[in-house]
């Protein structure tokens, strides 16, 4: 496959859909998906909106993933670390930089970077306001 620049709602399913299939098959990181994702044709769909959203800025995603990802760290007896967001976003990147290469590409790095910072420091936060803190994270 000839790499080319992300421009188009086509182009972020196949990378939501390519990167979706190195996460669920990663043994460290896939469960939190496949144990809670019940319905992945809805949650793909959903998820092509958040980042063609974050990428073009259309009005598409409605949400708020940092609230989803704080009530999931609970729900997983508050197990999710940043070595968990570490594998994600290495798995973001290599699959940017298998299929796609340019400036929206670049964004799309950048963009997860940061979301995997701010998810990371909600979820450290309300752990602080659950009274609970994972003693490798404190």
């Amino acid at each position: 496959m000839e790499r080319k620049d992300i421009e188009n709602r086509e182009d972020v399913s196949t990378l939501v859909h390519r990167f979706y299939e190195k996460v669920r098959a990663d043994a460290e990181i896939g469960h939190f998906f496949n144990t809670t994702i019940t319905d992945w044709p809805e949650h793909m769909e959903k998820l092509t909106d958040f980042w063609e959203t974050n990428l073009f800025f259309v009005q598409k995603y409605k949400g708020n993933p940092l609230l989803v990802h704080a009530e999931l760290d609970k729900e997983k007896g508050y197990s999710i670390t940043d070595y968990h967001f570490g594998i994600w976003l290495r798995h973001w990147i290599t699959t940017l930089d298998t299929y796609f290469v340019g400036p929206n590409t670049e964004k799309a790095k950048q963009r997860a970077r940061n979301i995997s910072v701010r998810m990371f420091i909600t979820i450290f936060e309300q752990r602080k306001r659950d009274g609970v803190l994972n003693q490798s994270n404190d």
